[in-house]
């Protein structure tokens, strides 16, 4: 079993193995767009999982496969990627928020940045609940347009256009030349990431709402013994999302990312643990870390087995829609 005082060491662990594995994608797609773009000479393989950065893209394909059976031939990782995180979720709560994702490791970053300045600040309960609509807002847009608005037919059309294809790397040009109103956005993003905890996350990330929801409904839980319970608040004061986890019995709030601080904060070892539904005893703490670990390994693996992960589009056509549809 995996002792409390090394929970955070294993996460920050997870969370940086990650995101190198991301600068590696990232590195490896500029250098494919270069070439396809024709501003660089080498040759470099397109990376598939350059395709788990498009949501959206994704979130149409799983309505199209729901309602079709048709797996997206376009951006076939996008749409594993996205299902391994919402099964993770679903199992092992917000297990990806709180042990894989970069942005939380950077979120972190600038917590511990924002404290060591003295200029982090915490909210008052009049403006933490109001902002905690925000992210549910985005993705009630989110949803309303893809799975109210958009028939299968316009899906089928958005998937095999031009745009869609070229995402990937709309997606990369929006960062390396974004808008003055976009780099305003960014830079604001930031500075509130210094001066309120985990801003972006707790407040604004619609997938992390999405995950939210469905993590609801996992089985796992923090359950808090009141008998052991000294009500010191320390948990509170971990928690990436501020959760008052001191005053409950069951944290099964959407915001529990299910990072285990609290857990590994509490100054009483028999108080918080983690609790499945129906059953009276703990769980090993490396279930949630190891489980959704699992889950994204697994799915990667299943889809190079079954054919489901790269595109069926060939890097030299790839070639011709980033010279004929990307912007000079």
């Amino acid at each position: 079993m995996i002792d409390r005082s090394v929970i955070s060491f294993y996460r920050k662990v997870v969370q940086c193995l990650y995101a190198a594995f991301c600068i590696m994608v990232g590195w490896q797609f500029y250098n494919f767009y270069l070439w396809a773009s024709g501003t660089g000479a080498s040759y470099v393989p397109r990376p598939a999982a350059v395709e788990a950065f498009l949501p959206i893209s994704a979130l149409m394909s799983l309505k199209r496969f729901l309602f079709t059976g048709k797996w997206d031939a376009i951006h076939p990782a996008g749409l594993t990627f996205f299902i391994a995180v919402l099964s993770g979720a679903l199992l092992f709560r917000r297990g990806f928020c709180g042990y894989v994702c970069p942005v939380g490791l950077l979120s972190d970053a600038a917590e511990r940045a924002g404290r060591a300045a003295r200029v982090s600040v915490k909210l008052p309960r009049c403006l933490h609940y109001p902002l905690l609509s925000v992210k549910y807002v985005l993705l009630g847009f989110f949803a309303y347009i893809i799975l109210v608005k958009m028939d299968i037919a316009s899906i089928e059309s958005f998937l095999q256009s031009p745009y869609n294809i070229t995402v990937d790397a709309r997606m990369l040009l929006f960062f390396l030349s974004p808008s003055g109103i976009t780099l305003v956005v960014m830079v604001g993003l930031l500075a509130a990431s210094f001066v309120i905890k985990h801003f972006w996350c707790t407040y604004c990330c619609p997938y992390g709402a999405l995950l939210g929801i469905v993590a609801m409904f996992s089985p796992l839980y923090v359950h808090r013994d009141e008998q052991e319970c000294r009500h010191c608040k320390r948990c509170q004061e971990v928690c990436p999302a501020g959760i008052s986890v001191w005053d409950m019995e069951k944290v099964r709030v959407p915001e529990c990312i299910g990072c285990l601080e609290c857990v590994a904060s509490c100054p009483e070892d028999r108080c918080l643990r983690i609790n499945a539904a129906g059953m009276d005893r703990a769980m090993p703490l490396w279930l949630i870390p190891a489980g959704v670990v699992t889950v994204l390994m697994g799915a990667w693996l299943v889809a190079l087995w079954t054919g489901h992960w790269h595109t069926i589009i060939p890097d030299q056509a790839f070639q011709v829609f980033y010279r004929r549809f990307l912007p000079n």
